[in-house]
């Protein structure tokens, strides 16, 4: 079979590629090599899939539904496999193959490449009303948050953060337009990463098309960038999301002071520090967003993030 990379992957991975890499280049080789390995009986690659990684639908030699999926280092997938290892299947996807016994590191054949317990990769809690979604997604996140395990090596928030902010003050400067949008949204985090209430094991983008229906359990989150931080940091992502139709809505501002309101509330996160990360988080992905020149995008989340 001929890996080919979903045309969504090459524009995702061309926003971001570093000069002269060349790893969708190997990817078909790559993964005719990883498939070979575990003895995997290939289904389909999985379309659209990600913006970061080859998802590939198989088999394994004893006929267990299973997902293979690459990516690049500068995606972290060693991150996320020590992740998925320290979860265990709780309230995330099961890792099929172990990490090797450093914790983080891969064992030989396995760096980028994850086998992962088969979810239905078409059914997400996006495709459920939005109340209900929201109800399941946030009954997922808290399963997640746990202790993060002795001697770890997962970046920080305050990390993430200072490393997106740089980046921040650069389009700013470039950029007048979004400059005060940004001064406001790194004041926050400069407040935020002061005094954190505490540190949990995060799952780092999470959303509603995250979270995947399984047969284990009803709903199981995927694709961590895994961090560790505060609670309210890994809530934000999911207030914002379905963000155009939040925009779309003539009442839209209103309806998304009441969202961060209920999910505080729900997973008994502080109200001002969610609203805080949720602006920077908008900002930050707005910012990002118009630097590559996803024009829609930009405005739909620096919308967003005036609202707040």
């Amino acid at each position: 079979m001929v890996f080919a990379p979903p045309q969504r992957l090459v524009r995702a991975l061309g926003e971001t590629a570093p000069e002269g890499d060349d790893w969708l280049e190997r990817l078909p080789e790559a993964a005719q090599e990883a498939v070979a390995r575990r003895e995997l009986t290939v289904e389909r690659v999985q379309v659209p899939g990600g913006r970061s990684s080859l998802v590939v639908l198989v088999r394994t030699a004893d006929g267990t539904p299973a997902v293979l999926k690459l990516a690049p280092r500068r995606a972290r997938p060693e991150s996320e496999r020590a992740a998925l290892a320290h979860w265990d299947g709780r309230g995330a996807v099961q890792l099929l193959e172990p990490p090797a016994s450093s914790g983080t590191g891969a064992g030989a054949g396995t760096e980028g490449v994850l086998l992962l317990e088969r979810l239905h990769p078409d059914v997400s809690v996006r495709s459920l009303p939005e109340a209900k979604a929201l109800l399941e997604a946030a009954g997922t996140l808290r399963r997640l948050w746990v202790d993060p395990p002795d001697g770890h090596d997962f970046e920080t928030v305050a990390e993430r953060t200072g490393r997106q902010a740089r980046a921040m003050r650069a389009s700013a400067d470039a950029d007048p337009e979004v400059a005060p949008l940004v001064e406001a949204a790194l004041a926050a985090r400069e407040e935020l990463v002061a005094a954190p209430p505490e540190r949990r094991l995060l799952h780092g983008t999470f959303r509603q098309s995250k979270v995947l229906s399984g047969e284990r359990m009803p709903w199981l989150a995927v694709g961590p960038d895994p961090v560790v931080g505060e609670q309210a940091f890994d809530l934000a992502r999911l207030v914002r999301d379905r963000v155009e139709d939040l925009i779309a809505q003539p009442a839209g501002a209103t309806t998304t002071r009441r969202r961060v309101k209920r999910l505080a509330e729900s997973l008994e996160v502080d109200r001002e520090r969610l609203a805080g990360w949720t602006l920077f988080r908008a900002v930050e992905s707005g910012v990002r967003a118009r630097r590559v020149g996803r024009e829609r995008d930009a405005e739909l989340l620096l919308e967003f993030a005036g609202w707040l």
